[in-house]
C-alpha cells in the first residue's frame, strides 16, 4: 500500500500525464567533499540548474496580424520550455528577430504568463517596421524596459501627495512659495 503523505498518495500514484515514482527510503547522495547534507543538496541543485539551462526552447506564433496603421506585425507567442525556468524577454526578442529577419531593437515582447506546472509561457510580441515607428507608437515604460527611452526621475507618489496637500493651505502665489520651501528642506 502506498505511503500516505501530507499532500496525498505520491509513492505509486498516477498523477495526470506523468508517472511519479518516489522512493522515500533511499538517503540523498552526499558529495564526497563535504559530509553535510545541506552542501550536497546545493551541489545537486546547481548541477540540475546547469542541465536545465541547456534544454531547448520552442517558439510558436499564432494570431499573426499585420497592422499597417501602427507599422507593425503583432502576434501571440507560445514559448515551450520543458525542464527549464522561464525564458528571459531579451532571449525571446533575439529569437523573434532571427525568425522574422528584423533588428532586435524593433521587437517588443510583454505580457508573458506561465502555465500552471511550468513548461509553457504565453505572451504578446510586436515587430515594428522601423525604430522610428517603435519610438512613436510604443508606450514609454516599454521603451525604458528595452533600453530605447530614459526613465523620468520624479519624487515618490507619497511625497507628491504630501506636497499637494501642504500647498492646499495657501492661496494664490503663496502656493508656489510653499512648494519651493518644501524642496529646500
Amino acid at each position: 500500500m502506498p505511503r500516505r503523505l501530507r499532500f496525498g498518495y505520491l509513492a505509486e500514484e498516477r498523477l495526470g500525464p506523468l508517472d511519479i515514482m518516489i522512493d522515500y527510503r533511499e538517503p540523498q547522495p552526499i558529495h564526497p567533499a563535504s559530509k553535510s547534507r545541506s552542501f550536497s543538496r546545493n551541489y545537486n541543485r546547481s548541477k540540475i540548474t546547469r542541465e536545465m539551462a541547456d534544454s531547448p526552447i520552442t517558439l510558436r506564433t499564432r494570431k499573426f496580424l499585420r497592422n499597417p496603421l501602427l507599422q507593425r506585425k503583432q502576434m501571440v507567442v507560445d514559448v515551450l520550455h520543458p525542464n527549464r525556468p522561464n525564458v528571459s524577454k531579451d532571449d525571446l526578442r533575439t529569437k523573434l528577430s532571427e525568425m522574422y529577419k528584423v533588428d532586435k531593437k524593433q521587437v517588443s515582447v510583454f505580457g508573458f504568463r506561465t502555465a500552471y506546472g511550468g513548461g509553457k509561457s504565453t505572451g504578446f510580441a510586436l515587430l515594428y517596421d522601423s525604430l522610428e515607428a517603435l519610438k512613436k507608437f510604443e508606450p514609454h515604460y516599454r521603451l525604458v524596459r528595452i533600453g530605447e527611452g530614459k526613465k523620468i526621475e520624479k519624487a515618490s507618489r507619497q511625497q507628491r501627495k504630501q506636497r499637494k496637500n501642504r500647498a492646499k493651505e495657501f492661496r494664490g502665489t503663496a502656493k508656489s512659495k510653499a512648494a519651493s520651501k518644501d524642496k529646500k528642506k
